[in-house]
């Protein structure tokens, strides 16, 4: 188990808590505008699930950052302990490979909404293509807050957005798979310099979970 921990929150804990925080809001002042007054947040459900799909992303960096996914330890547990970190860093270094194809096709996704050039090359970038601007593409209901009204002259031309571009909520594409490669970098290392065993929970979290379950059979 890695022995890398945090006191203070980090970057991902804060996202996560303010985005948990957001969603319980959006969502109680939408069950009591319903309750009470017959009304609704028209744009409420479509926010509650972009919140989500940042939730879920920012989710996946902090998974890898805290060692909680979960795999199959099996074969590795009988491995003698030099094998076992050979193994590990072989995939870590998968999952580096993974996590930078991800980058670049989440990069050339999100890109057009940003009116920016895809990169070009089929599995790793060789440069930059151009590409066809979509940066007036909108959210279905979002309102178009005014502190953003910049982006009108930066990215759509000077022309006026009446709802909230899509580039602002596609931007977790390539923020969360920048920090997913950025977490398997981090767990590589850790795992080079013996301070990490692998990529995924190891039994001691098991054995508190089961301790935790124990004393609350006993209670």
């Amino acid at each position: 188990m890695s022995s890398h921990s945090n006191k203070n929150m980090g970057f991902e804990e804060s996202a996560i808590a303010l985005i948990l925080g957001l969603m319980t809001m959006v969502t109680f002042t939408n069950v009591v505008l319903r309750k009470l007054f017959n009304s609704s947040l028209i744009w409420g459900q479509e926010v509650t699930l972009i919140l989500f799909a940042w939730l879920v992303l920012f989710g996946v960096s902090y998974g890898v950052k805290i060692t909680a996914h979960l795999g199959v330890d099996a074969l590795t547990n009988i491995m003698p302990p030099k094998l076992q970190k050979v193994v590990a860093l072989i995939a870590a270094a998968i999952c580096i490979i993974y996590a930078f194809l991800l980058l670049k096709g989440s990069w050339d996704y999100w890109a057009p909404y940003a009116a920016l050039d895809r990169t070009s090359g089929r599995w790793f970038p060789t440069g930059f293509e151009q590409t066809r601007d979509q940066a007036w593409y909108i959210t279905d209901q979002v309102p178009m807050p005014e502190f953003l009204r910049f982006m009108e002259g930066w990215i759509n031309q000077g022309e006026t957005y009446d709802k909230l571009p899509r580039v602002i909520p596609y931007a977790i594409l390539p923020i969360g798979s920048a920090l997913l490669l950025f977490r398997f970098v981090q767990a590589t290392a850790r795992i080079w310099r013996g301070h990490q065993g692998s990529l995924i929970v190891s039994h001691e979290v098991e054995d508190e979970i089961e301790q935790m379950q124990d004393k609350k059979a006993e209670g």
